[in-house]
């Protein structure tokens, strides 16, 4: 079938009049015949059909001639004939994306189940792979690999260090380095083996990063074929997952963390977007998926305290689908933001009215309100209402063990955080901040941020504690488990097993 070069992706109204929506150039979609790309073509189209609930859109006509193709019909052909030649995503349908999944909220697939809930260094683990370097960053998986970051570290004379630290204004306990360099690392999610350790960039001279941070800690980003290793300040890297070997690096976008890198990117479309909240700018900005270069980038709009150590944030934002079309909920210091995320335009902000900063909880979105913890100072969760019209407004707010570093969760109806010292969790009524309990799951501090998967909310200390605990107005602890590292990463799940990391090996905890 012979394909033309492009195709107008028309609606009908209900007055039946034709309107002109996309049109897409096909030629080198259908050349290369990724299913990436296609991926991206479907997602925009959806997201389309969700903005504009009255418009009816014929797609069908795009997978006939992508199926129709030659090229298409020569690599299925060659699939056939050389399994080894089978994409990365072969033999899992469940990819763990993102920071906390596929959409930054902590939700694992409701059909991933069977995951233990108990373990020990003797129990329920099915393997357990040593990491090189250092580095909080959470898994990520695609298919049969699972991708982290890390760094190996040469440490400063404490000459050198203690001249450098003059530059500092903060009273925070830091780490100085003479060089960091950074690795994106692979393993087999079957067997453990480590695969790939590909050296990404390295850095003279780096800026200090707190002591209870990583230099490695905002967590990589995943689509078939690609890994986007996101570290702040020190850069952006894009690796070939199939052959693991570095596509690009973008290292333009400077700032001033003072505590080390800590916002996650996010994927959306043909963008990877991240936050640079520094001391000095304040920033969100995009890059093309395909180059690295720029796509855009916006300036903060709120106004800000005028001490620089009171401006930083280290949030993660998230995409969030509205009648109207997406939006990129956006945390930063004392204010939160919507953008467009094709453009960056501003869209809104809504001031914390408190203030608020070195926030890292991204925001939580569900039933016509988003959620979010408003950082260091007197941390406050806020609930928001907000249906992407209407102006946001706060409908309440809860300032009680409230924490600064963990995210909350919400299952249902029902809001849930834990603090960051004590193991105190909270549940709250998502809809009126009115609190149905507040229990005490361990000892001990938090930094990774909870998740719900299999029924079950697992709540992870950094002393390596895990608190598995049921979702529902009452109570009720299931579990407890210890490992012997220091646990700073959310974990990622996949049918059967959690994927875990702590400062010294990676998990898979299944039952045996």
């Amino acid at each position: 079938m012979d394909c033309r070069t492009q195709i107008n992706l028309i609606a009908l109204r209900k007055s039946r009049k034709p309107l002109l929506v996309r049109t897409w150039n096909l030629e080198p979609l259908l050349m290369s015949a990724k299913r990436r790309d296609l991926v991206r073509l479907t997602h925009h189209t959806m997201r389309i059909v969700k903005s504009s609930p009255t418009l009816f859109v014929w797609t069908a006509v795009v997978l006939v001639l992508l199926v129709s193709s030659p090229q298409t019909t020569a690599q299925a052909e060659d699939v056939a004939a050389n399994p080894e030649t089978e994409t990365p995503s072969a033999g899992n349908s469940f990819n763990w994306t993102h920071w906390r999944g596929a959409n930054v909220q902590g939700h694992a697939d409701p059909a991933i189940t069977g995951l233990p809930d108990r373990w020990s260094e003797t129990e329920n683990i099915a393997w357990k792979t040593g990491l090189p370097g250092r580095g909080w960053s959470s898994p990520v998986i695609w298919g049969k690999q699972v991708w982290m970051t890390a760094a190996v570290e040469t440490e400063t004379s404490e000459e050198e260090a203690k001249k450098r630290l003059e530059a500092n204004t903060s009273d925070q306990p830091v780490t100085l380095l003479d060089q960091v360099a950074f690795l994106a690392l692979c393993v087999d999610l079957e067997t453990g083996k480590l695969l790939h350790n590909v050296p990404l960039m390295v850095e003279q001279d780096p800026q200090w990063v707190h002591q209870l941070n990583s230099y490695a800690s905002p967590t990589p980003v995943i689509e078939d074929g690609r890994l986007y290793c996101h570290f702040g300040t020190f850069g952006t890297v894009c690796v070939d997952t199939a052959k693991a070997e570095v596509l690009w690096e973008n290292r333009e976008l400077k700032l001033n963390h003072e505590n080390g890198p800590g916002s996650s990117p996010i994927l959306w479309e043909d963008k990877v977007i991240f936050h640079g909240d520094g001391s000095d700018v304040q920033f969100v900005a995009a890059l093309d998926t395909a180059t690295g270069k720029l796509a855009w980038k916006t300036e903060r709009g709120g106004e800000l305290n005028p001490n620089p150590q009171l401006k930083k944030a280290y949030a993660t934002p998230v995409i969030a689908d509205y009648p109207g079309g997406p939006q990129l909920i956006s945390p930063g210091a004392d204010w939160i933001y919507g953008y467009e995320p094709t453009t960056g335009s501003e869209l809104w902000k809504l001031s914390y009215e408190t203030q608020g900063f070195s926030n890292v909880a991204p925001p939580i979105i569900g039933d016509g309100m988003f959620f979010l913890s408003t950082g260091f100072m007197k941390s406050e969760i806020l609930g928001i209402t907000y249906d992407g019209s209407a102006p946001p407004i706060i409908a309440w707010r809860y300032d009680r063990n409230v924490p600064t570093t963990p995210a909350p969760l919400i299952v249902g109806d029902a809001l849930y955080f834990t603090s960051d010292q004590g193991g105190l969790v909270t549940c709250l009524d998502a809809k009126t901040g009115e609190r149905r309990y507040r229990e005490r799951i361990a000892g001990g501090n938090y930094c990774a941020a909870p998740l719900y998967v299999d029924g079950k909310l697992y709540f992870f200390s950094r002393e390596g504690e895990t608190s598995v605990v049921k979702p529902g107005p009452n109570f009720e602890l299931l579990a407890k488990s210890e490992l012997s590292g220091r646990i700073f990463a959310t974990p990622a799940a996949v049918p059967g097993a959690l994927l875990l990391r702590t400062d010294s090996a990676l998990y898979r905890l299944e039952k045996q």
